[in-house]
């Protein structure tokens, strides 16, 4: 909204700063930690009186875990509410990919929250039937899609690019907004079975989405495709605004939700959060590069799977425990070290993940 001021620029002056990306984005970064920061104590007590006993804690959890009981959950809310407000004043609202990318952020968002007022108001941890959440997932996955396609250029339309080599393009044609929904419905769970600890999840997306910002920066200028060798996917730095007030609310709802939480993240965020990875890769043409940086979550994802099957097959079990972090915990590791070493790796994957960009 604020990229407006620029009509009152003469050249040079103050209102010019508005016409620049990372200007903005600085903006946006700013507003939505002050958001969280401001809002962040008022809303854990909302949740607090009207959850009464918090998000239920699973029977056949961690042991350590039964001390969080009464924690509220939905502290999404805060992140998701930071991120919005910050985008919608900073980015310019006529981009498509910066409404694209508020669609399935805000989509998710309500699916979770659906969730956890399902979790908290039944006192069990159930919940919305998973078929149920899928499905709508899938739905509006498809939309994304259908409409990441739409925006980009002919080109790239319905094509796959893979890291590296710019000039492998390959054609998917209708079975290009399948993979997408695959993607964005794959990073939505995958953060949301990676949000099991105080911290855990948050920081990681937090540097995933940084990473991803760099990208959807270069991406959409000319001058650094050409450097970098990428795709040129006009139109998508201003996702950058996003990302930053993405970090901005994750940094305002990291600060309560800090060992010990005094609120969880619960499926409003994860959901939301992991959505929006998967919709910044899909807009940006870097959808196998999203597995590099958000390897994290596709490991957790990964061992959840490979749990079940196994058991399923052989009635024995693979892990102590899935996700695999509570594996780590069964093994005696405290929670601060799964955490934090979690977070290591969040930033090591980031990084190589960034590397793809200039291999050659």
């Amino acid at each position: 909204m604020l990229y407006w001021l620029t009509q009152l620029s003469e050249g040079g002056d103050f209102f010019n700063l508005f016409r620049y990306i990372t200007f903005r984005a600085g903006g946006a970064f700013m507003t939505a930690l002050i958001f969280g920061f401001l809002f962040g104590r008022p809303l854990i007590d909302v949740l607090r009186r009207k959850q009464g006993k918090g998000q239920p804690i699973r029977d056949d959890g961690p042991e350590g875990h039964f001390v969080k009981a009464g924690t509220p959950t939905m502290g999404g809310l805060l992140i998701v509410g930071a991120l919005v407000t910050s985008t919608l004043l900073w980015a310019r609202w006529d981009n498509g990919f910066v409404w694209l990318v508020l669609f399935v952020t805000l989509s998710y968002g309500l699916i979770g929250f659906a969730d956890d007022y399902a979790k908290v108001s039944k006192q069990n941890t159930k919940g919305v039937s998973s078929k149920v959440r899928l499905l709508l997932g899938f739905l509006i996955a498809m939309v994304a899609g259908v409409w990441a396609t739409y925006l980009q250029p002919d080109l790239l339309q319905n094509k796959l690019a893979v890291p590296v080599f710019k000039e492998v393009l390959f054609h998917m044609g209708i079975f290009y907004v399948p993979f997408a929904m695959f993607v964005i419905v794959g990073a939505a769970n995958a953060v949301n079975l990676t949000d099991g600890l105080d911290g855990l999840a948050i920081m990681p997306v937090m540097i995933a989405a940084g990473a991803l910002g760099v990208i959807a920066y270069a991406v959409g200028r000319v001058d650094f495709t050409e450097y970098l060798d990428v795709h040129y996917v006009p139109g998508t730095g201003e996702i950058l605004i996003f990302v930053a007030g993405l970090i901005g609310g994750g940094l305002g709802f990291l600060w309560y939700n800090a060992p010990p939480a005094a609120v969880f993240m619960g499926d409003t965020g994860s959901l939301a959060l992991g959505g929006a990875l998967g919709a910044i890769a899909v807009a940006t043409k870097h959808e196998l590069v999203l597995g590099i940086i958000g390897g994290l979550f596709v490991v957790e994802a990964l061992s959840v799977i490979i749990q079940v099957l196994y058991f399923k097959r052989t009635g024995k079990r693979v892990f102590l425990m899935a996700p695999i972090h509570h594996h780590y915990e069964k093994k005696g590791w405290s929670e601060p070290q799964i955490v934090i070493r979690f977070w290591i790796i969040a930033v090591i994957l980031a990084m190589v993940g960034l590397a793809t960009l200039k291999l050659r």
